[in-house]
């Protein structure tokens, strides 16, 4: 599993930034930045969320709980199951009716 540290070092290359440039975009220090890059302290929240932000990638590719970096499928994601204030009663009918095939297709098994 690849390190925290070593995702804000690629994220922070990615950007073309030195760390005294990123550093000042999330609101550390350079040498906190280079503490965490080096794996020698874990980021705080905080810190987390404004790389998250800064980068555009979810939270979660950052801990390495996912390889994908990609905000836009999680918030779409979220927007159609999470928030069904947002789809037409059409598509909720639709999404209703895939899972009940899917719950009978795996109970079947």
């Amino acid at each position: 599993m690849i390190s925290v540290g070593s995702r804000i070092t690629e994220l922070r290359k990615k950007m073309n930034l030195t760390q005294e440039d990123f550093a000042k975009k999330i609101g550390i220090s350079r040498s906190a930045l280079s503490h965490y890059e080096k794996d020698r302290r874990e980021p705080d929240y905080e810190t987390i969320r404004n790389i998250s932000n800064v980068c555009d990638v979810t939270t979660d590719y950052l801990l390495g709980k996912t390889d994908n970096p990609n905000k836009s499928s999680t918030s779409e994601t979220n927007r159609a199951f999470n928030n069904f204030d947002d789809i037409t009663d059409q598509e909720k009918d639709y999404l209703e009716e895939q899972l009940r095939i899917f719950r009978k297709l795996r109970d079947n098994k």
